[in-house]
């Protein structure tokens, strides 16, 4: 049966509101926006002020920004992430996306192909395993969950395939495309200034775009996104185009800094991914994420990462501090929303 609510107002009664200021206009401050990021950012900040008092160096421009850097990758791959967990969507293969994005490019560029153009048809190869991955699992029927588990498998085997399990190198290291993408601007790696302007986009795109309103209201109740007539099908192909979209930005800018192509790199990176996220507040339960605690979130593992090589932590143990971090985050973020919930009762 058609729905007796016109399409302009389905998704107001599927996607929570913001409150409304002394007008009765109801809108999105930049407080209640960031409002949901201050427990983790307060973790990120303490994490590093305690490292840092232990060992100063750790405080050290150098090293923070090497460690920013290497959150830059997992962190894209994050902030994409929310939105398919915002869905209630599981992606496990942008760790694959990321290892045959990298392995595409390099082939492409040593077979005599521009270094931008290899970057281009990254990233639109990229958008299409994403797609791929919600089409096969709408239409054969299977979570997504179990799809994205087998085309992580299945897209670094033809990473391992067209690299011949070797590492390809011989790029043409003066191409401005490895200078530029690869370099810094402004006394940061262009990575960094990438994942920042990623973020900034995609949080606006989450929270203040239709689409982002449909991704939401789609996790908050699918049964009501269905009786509404909300295009179900199309939004999880295009949250999860997005997704793998973002592993692929990675990958180019991977390729770009390291002049390489390793087709078993970001092994476990899709697992990080989830971690930063969840770290973040977005939950699997769907219907709300945040892109700018995903991206927190990346930071929080990576400078957990550079902390222990300063605390001289055997390898065998970097597993274990990881985790811990990661439940210490979680519980710290969830103390602090059930604190604002008992005291603002609109909170979400």
């Amino acid at each position: 049966m058609p729905s007796p609510v016109p399409s302009r107002d389905r998704l107001r009664l599927l996607v929570p509101r913001p409150r409304a200021d002394g007008s009765g206009v109801r809108h999105w401050s930049a407080g209640q926006l960031l409002r949901d990021e201050t427990g983790v950012a307060a973790v990120l900040v303490l994490l590093v002020l305690a490292v840092g008092i232990a060992h100063p160096d750790f405080l050290t421009r150098s090293n923070l920004t090497s460690t920013a850097h290497n959150a830059a990758y997992v962190g894209l791959m994050a902030a994409g992430m929310v939105f398919a967990l915002a869905m209630r969507e599981v992606d496990l293969s942008v760790g694959g996306v990321y290892a045959l994005g990298v392995t595409v490019g390099a082939v492409c560029i040593r077979d005599g192909w521009s270094p931008w153009a290899a970057a281009a048809a990254v990233l639109a190869l990229s958008a299409a395993l994403g797609a791929g991955n919600a089409i096969v699992a709408t239409y054969v029927g299977l979570p997504t969950f179990i799809v994205t588990l087998a085309t992580a498998m299945l897209f670094r085997g033809i990473g391992l395939a067209l690299a011949d399990g070797k590492q390809i190198s011989g790029m043409p290291q003066q191409h401005a495309f490895f200078r530029i993408v690869g370099g810094d601007a402004g006394g940061l790696p262009v990575a960094v200034w990438v994942l920042l302007a990623a973020t900034a986009g995609l949080a606006v795109l989450l929270t203040r775009t239709r689409f982002g309103a449909q991704v939401r209201a789609v996790g908050s109740n699918p049964d009501a996104a269905l009786f509404t007539g909300l295009p179900i099908v199309w939004t999880r192909i295009k949250a999860m185009a997005l997704s793998a979209s973002m592993a692929g930005l990675a990958s180019v800018l991977a390729l770009a800094f390291f002049i390489s192509g390793d087709p078993t790199i970001g092994q476990g990176y899709e697992l990080s991914a989830i971690a930063a996220a969840i770290i973040g507040g977005t939950p699997l339960a769907g219907g709300r994420g945040s892109v700018p605690g995903a991206v927190i979130g990346a930071l929080i593992l990576s400078a957990v990462a550079s902390a222990l090589v300063f605390f001289n932590v055997p390898i065998n143990w970097t597993t274990f501090a990881t985790g811990s971090v990661i439940l210490t985050a979680v519980a710290a973020d969830s103390a602090l929303r059930r604190i604002r919930g008992q005291h603002d009762p609109n909170s979400r």
